[in-house]
């Protein structure tokens, strides 16, 4: 659905500016992003409203975009495939609730894992040159390192969430 709308709406925006620098499937591919993005946060915001756990999603999904774009991890081909696994794992994480000791032990394992696979399968995803990975790591530790202080059990529960995508370099077997 996404694909298919995309495409759509690049071909008008290529008819009706002819001399637009970007082509079709540049455009596509941008609006393709912008779909997906809106078609996640307004399902589960939706969702979240059904549910009484806007405050939770709000926070467990502004947590899990901040880390991803410092991180990188797991890309699903299906633009729709995203929207679902993302809305599902995002609403299902509003329903965990985690004490003190489990929120910090969350937050130890995500940093753990930053320092062992971040970033992961940014290279076509960014334009940010490989040279400074190193610092896009230091930066998710400090992020993610904040929460020992922080002690959020939402945010903690989001980063792990994020952090597991990074295993085996964002590269698992895709939908």
């Amino acid at each position: 659905m996404i694909e298919p709308l995309s495409l759509r709406m690049a071909q008008h925006i290529k008819s009706v500016v002819p001399d637009h620098p970007a082509s079709v499937p540049v455009l596509q591919h941008a609006l393709a992003i912008l779909l997906n993005m809106v078609f996640i946060t307004g399902l589960t915001l939706v969702i979240s409203v059904f549910t009484g756990r806007t405050r939770e999603v709000v926070t467990i999904m502004a947590a899990f975009a901040f880390l991803r774009q410092m991180t990188g991890g797991i890309h699903l081909k299906s633009g729709m495939g995203c929207v679902a696994v993302s809305t599902m794992l995002f609403t299902g994480l509003s329903f965990i609730s985690l004490d003190h000791n489990w929120t910090i032990g969350a937050t130890l394992i995500s940093m753990l894992l930053i320092l062992v696979f971040a970033p992961a399968g940014i290279e076509r995803q960014t334009r940010i040159p490989p040279r400074y990975f190193p610092l896009l790591k230091v930066a998710a530790l400090i992020t993610v390192g904040l929460n020992l202080w922080f002690a959020l059990p939402y945010v903690a529960i989001s980063f792990f969430a994020q952090t597991l995508l990074l295993i085996n370099g964002g590269r698992w077997k895709t939908l």
